[in-house]
């Protein structure tokens, strides 16, 4: 190949059909003595003609420890190669440019260094792919690699949209790839594996997710299809439904709404999630933390609409924060437990606050003041004995307790009295805190016990035929027991 040409060709030698590769792709393969393969594992390396100096980089899959070690290789190799006189012709299966990680990068390289670059296109995996599907990709398949799917613990796409997951090469790639979708997706959803796509060796699989790794035709040239789950169950889905509603032609109240009468009834379902959450039901919580949402979706609504931020801002902001404060997860550092990682904590916020300019702040200034008074007290507590301020051991906080107890029953004004019962409680929740109990649900939990019981007596005296209010003291409380014992 003469250097006035390219010193770099890229060709895509197609889905793995001879029949497929283009008028270009044949042209050249005819007319030069030498290539160079990325693998010779692909079905029309066979069907090449017969006069070429075939050079493959195969080696260098058994050698090296990760693919991206292989790809860093090759591209440093064909960039050497293109520096010869004559050049280079580097073919890959499908389409150089599309799911492949060399050629993208071996032009990048090659601009830097002055190095011309020609792009001999192939059929990529994707149409064959898609007609072994009988189906559009249009107008929102995501695709993605099933190497980078397989490292997260959730998929990374809204599931009412159809997937196509590239390269699952093996049952081990498929069985990462299956758990990780299996966190969103039912075990029994069905899915399509289609091998060896636009080859005469193609076969087209359909079978339920849970069974994708057990399939026997999965190679280096397969391909899984996920198709979407019913439309709604994404939140971007969600944020289209809001934005709706506050539109021109939405809905009356839903318009009207601001940051400010939104107040109330935020406050309103966080204590209906959190009763859900008191009666552990999960068909509850299921229904109240949707609520709560989209109490947020509306609130970041609006803010995007008064130019305020974006929900795109509220998530990275929360994205970003979290992985901060969790180096010991996302990082380096190394913890010993709880403890040190809420010291940590605190140690990072400082930081934050430090690098960011903001004036110095007690451990208790960041703790809400909008907070129920038991939540209140339990984080300002948390907060102190995350520095050390807290009792040794428990005989600390019953010894406080008792001497509060003993406080308030020396008090002789109403003021004096009102103080001292804050104490009490102040250092019962202390106590609460001490056991992990928290002691806004543990009050909850006992409001409701209560109740049950309470309604237990009035209920038995109206089959006794009296009222709650002629029973003695004695009375109600026999049937307080009562109902104590046959009530949780």
């Amino acid at each position: 190949m003469s250097n006035d040409t390219s010193s770099i060709t890229l060709l895509g030698l197609g889905p793995g059909d001879a029949t497929l590769l283009t008028r270009q792709a044949w042209s050249l393969l005819e007319s030069i003595p030498e290539i160079y393969l990325r693998t010779s594992q692909h079905p029309v390396v066979s069907q090449l003609p017969s006069h070429l100096n075939i050079h493959t980089f195969d080696d260098l899959y058994n050698a090296a420890e990760s693919f991206d070690a292989v790809y860093a290789q090759i591209v440093e190799q064909v960039l050497s190669l293109g520096r010869r006189p004559q050049g280079v012709v580097y073919a890959v299966p499908g389409h150089p440019f599309v799911a492949e990680s060399t050629c993208p990068e071996i032009a990048r390289r090659a601009a830097q260094e002055g190095l011309s670059v020609k792009v001999i296109e192939g059929l990529s995996f994707l149409e064959p792919t898609f007609s072994a599907l009988g189906l559009d990709p249009l107008p929102h398949t995501v695709l993605l690699d099933a190497f980078g799917l397989a490292g997260l613990h959730m998929p990374s796409f809204p599931p009412d949209a159809p997937a196509l997951i590239a390269q699952i090469h093996s049952q081990s790639i498929a069985s990462e790839v299956k758990l990780t979708l299996m966190e969103v997706y039912p075990d029994e959803h069905s899915v399509t594996l289609v091998h060896a796509a636009g080859s005469a060796q193609q076969i087209v699989e359909q079978l339920p997710l849970y069974a994708i790794d057990r399939s026997a035709h999965i190679g280096l040239l397969t391909t899984l299809y996920v198709p979407p789950l019913e439309s709604g169950t994404s939140f971007e889905a969600f944020q289209e439904v809001i934005a709706a509603l506050r539109a021109p032609d939405g809905c009356p109240w839903d318009r009207e709404q601001t940051h400010q009468t939104l107040r109330t009834h935020l406050l309103e379902e966080t204590y209906e999630a959190l009763e859900a959450l008191d009666a552990d039901n999960p068909q509850e919580m299921r229904e109240e933390f949707g609520d709560l949402l989209l109490q947020i979706v509306l609130h970041a609504q609006i803010a995007n609409e008064y130019g305020e931020f974006r929900m795109s801002d509220v998530i990275q902001y929360i994205h970003d924060k979290i992985i901060r404060r969790h180096p010991h997860v996302f990082g380096d550092w190394q913890v010993d437990g709880t403890g040190q990682v809420l010291k940590n904590w605190e140690k990072l916020k400082a930081a934050e606050r430090e690098a960011n300019g903001s004036p110095e702040k007690g451990v208790l200034d960041s703790v809400s003041v909008a907070l129920p008074a038991l939540t209140q007290a339990q984080e300002y507590q948390a907060r102190a004995a995350r520095i050390g301020f807290e009792w040794p051991d428990l005989q600390g906080f019953l010894d406080k307790i008792g001497e509060e107890c003993q406080e308030f029953v020396r008090a002789e004004t109403a003021q004096e009295r009102s103080l001292e019962i804050g104490d009490v409680m102040f250092t019962l929740v202390n106590l609460a805190r001490r056991y992990d109990i928290d002691a806004e649900s543990a009050l909850r939990e006992t409001n409701a016990r209560f109740r049950r019981r309470f309604g237990y007596v009035e209920q038995s005296a109206r089959h006794q035929g009296r009222a709650l209010s002629d029973l003695t003291i004695n009375e109600m409380l026999a049937l307080w027991q009562e109902g104590k014992n046959r009530l949780t």
